[in-house]
């Protein structure tokens, strides 16, 4: 018998109108918050206010009568100076729950808030689990808002530095209580979101089903996620309002943040967060480009691997896999070519990023040694196109 170890999984609440639970669901994580004692703090989205959402998820809880504090202004790529800004206000107001609404960087900050309200010292020393953060934390709710970074099933949150280098912060307390998944909160999602945040859903399932650190159980994990996401993503692009494919997208992101919590990421999001450190480019068309780059060099050698990820695709065999993903890519919509006006991005210097400490994780991840040669070669093929 293998030996593995699956990491534990938050409570998923998922269905149309779930986000209507919220009320209770906090109740049940820490009682009446009401009052004069501890208040609930929303962590949401910049984007959600103008839609109503904000207003509608913290409605939920004052009607369940709970206090409530609100911080909308998390944009993407959140930088840590504005975590430890949040951090402030919970340790102000005296928060004894966290909600976190909105993609996966609201998720992202807001998690890290929570894991880090009781942690001394300043936040960036808890970068790359250089010191591990505390174990005790408030109650912790995500509600996202889209489909894709699937961080309301791991133990991992993504913020930047001040110069816009992305650093990872590891811990079992990042992981929520809770993930509540309600389709209706994503309908608002545009079409070219839609489509790059469902590609980052897919190339976590693949990365995960394909690691150096997988295990059967989690490669069929992952397997599945690709199946339901390769089979509604699409319609999702085209029919904004069809909660089938919205819903199944939702549980395709969750499942495959699953996969990576148990196994991890790979080239393509090293590729992918080199490329963020260098350049504006959205997580989940980055990651396509490093998928769409290194896919053919990663499958050397390593069919077994890649068999099943080619099945969930839909491939009569793994070797059709390049061609299957790229296609996919395209009929989103997602360009493989990055902007003209970035002659700066020479493949020496992304090779570089690639190299920093901070992504040796996803290089070591490889079933395929990454040397020093390959990811000049990896980065030329993403500069090319």
């Amino acid at each position: 018998m293998a030996n593995f170890t699956l990491s534990r999984v938050p409570r998923i609440v998922s269905g149309e109108g779930a986000s209507g639970q919220i009320g209770d669901l906090v109740g049940d994580l820490a009682g009446d918050v009401a009052g004069d004692g501890a208040c609930v703090l929303l962590v949401a989205d910049a984007g959600l206010s103008a839609l109503g959402i904000t207003a509608r998820v913290a409605g939920n809880m004052k009607d369940a009568g709970h206090r409530v504090v609100t911080y909308d202004r998390i944009m993407s790529d959140p930088r840590e100076e504005r975590v430890e800004e949040v951090i402030a206000l919970a340790r102000d107001r005296d928060a004894g729950v966290v909600v976190a609404l909105g993609g996966g960087s609201a998720l992202d900050a807001g998690k890290l808030v929570a894991a880090a309200l009781r942690a001394p010292g300043r936040l960036c020393g808890y970068r790359l689990a250089a010191k591990p953060l505390p174990r005790a934390r408030p109650p912790l709710v995500c509600v996202p808002t889209t489909a894709g970074t699937g961080s309301e099933t791991t133990a991992v949150s993504v913020v930047s530095d001040a110069l816009g280098v992305k650093y990872w912060y590891w811990a079992d307390s990042l992981k929520p209580d809770v993930a509540l998944l309600d389709p209706l909160l994503t309908t608002g999602l545009p079409a070219p979101l839609t489509a790059a945040c469902g590609m980052d859903a897919i190339v976590h399932a693949m990365e995960a089903a394909t690691a150096r650190a997988g295990f059967a159980e989690n490669s069929e994990l992952c397997h599945g996620a690709i199946r339901l996401a390769v089979g509604n993503l699409e319609r999702a692009v085209a029919e904004p309002e069809d909660l089938d494919a919205r819903g199944a997208m939702l549980l395709a992101a969750a499942r495959a943040g699953m996969g990576i919590d148990n196994a991890g990421t790979g080239i393509a999001h090293m590729i992918a967060h080199a490329l963020a450190s260098l350049m504006p480019i959205h997580h989940g068309r980055a990651v396509a480009l490093g998928m769409a780059a290194s896919l053919s060099w990663s499958m050397e050698g390593q069919e077994d691997a890649y068999a099943g990820v080619a099945n969930a695709f839909g491939c009569a065999h793994y070797g059709e896999l390049p061609m299957a993903f790229c296609g996919l890519v395209r009929r989103l919509g997602i360009s493989l070519h990055l902007p003209a006006d970035t002659n700066r991005l020479t493949p020496e210097r992304l090779a570089a990023q690639m190299a920093r400490p901070e992504n040796a994780p996803m290089r070591n991840a490889s079933l395929r040694e990454v040397g020093d040669a390959d990811l000049l070669l990896l980065a030329e093929r993403v500069v090319a196109g």
